[in-house]
Parts: structure tokens; sequence; C-alpha cells
């Protein structure tokens, strides 16, 4: 079990880039969070199996269609089992 926090940065706010990560996350069965922050990007807390986060990251750098990704930061956080799915917040 690994733990990433992810932070996007580019064209990522007003362009389904949280539902987009949420369907993402779900379908790879990893569970955590998105959410936009104050300073235009999107960050990302992420659990599961290591090869599935990786594959995630891979398609959070694709991001949707309207989406423009110019840098995503990937850190390695203690891993805390706190969710059970995987949430947008702010809703």
């Amino acid at each position: 079990m690994k733990a990433k926090q992810i932070i996007v940065h580019g064209k990522v706010q007003g362009v389904g880039f949280r539902y987009f990560v949420q369907h993402g996350a779900k379908k790879l069965g990893l569970t955590g969070n998105v959410r936009n922050c104050p300073d235009s990007t999107v960050e990302i807390l992420v659990e599961g199996n290591a090869a599935d986060i990786e594959r995630f990251i891979e398609e959070v750098r694709q991001g949707p269609p309207l989406s423009w990704v110019h840098r995503v930061d990937v850190i390695d956080i203690p891993v805390k089992r706190t969710y059970s799915s995987f949430l947008i917040e702010g809703w």
C-alpha cells in the first residue's frame, strides 16, 4: 500500500478535471480525494497499490479533453487509510 500527494498545474479547473480524476481512481480501486486549490492547481491525495497509482498518475498527466496539464508534482506521503472510496472535496 502506497500513498501520494499529487499537485497538478495547468488548465485544470473548470474543465471537468476533478470528475475525470475521480472516475480514473475508482476504475483502478484507489481511495482518496481531489480538490481545487486557490492557486488554480488541483490537489489529489491517493492511496492504493503502487502499480495502480502509477497507472493513475499517467492518466492524470493526460487529463480530460478540455484540460492542459503543464506539470505534475508527486510526493510520497504516509498511508493513513482515511478514505473508503475516492471523493471530490467541496461537494
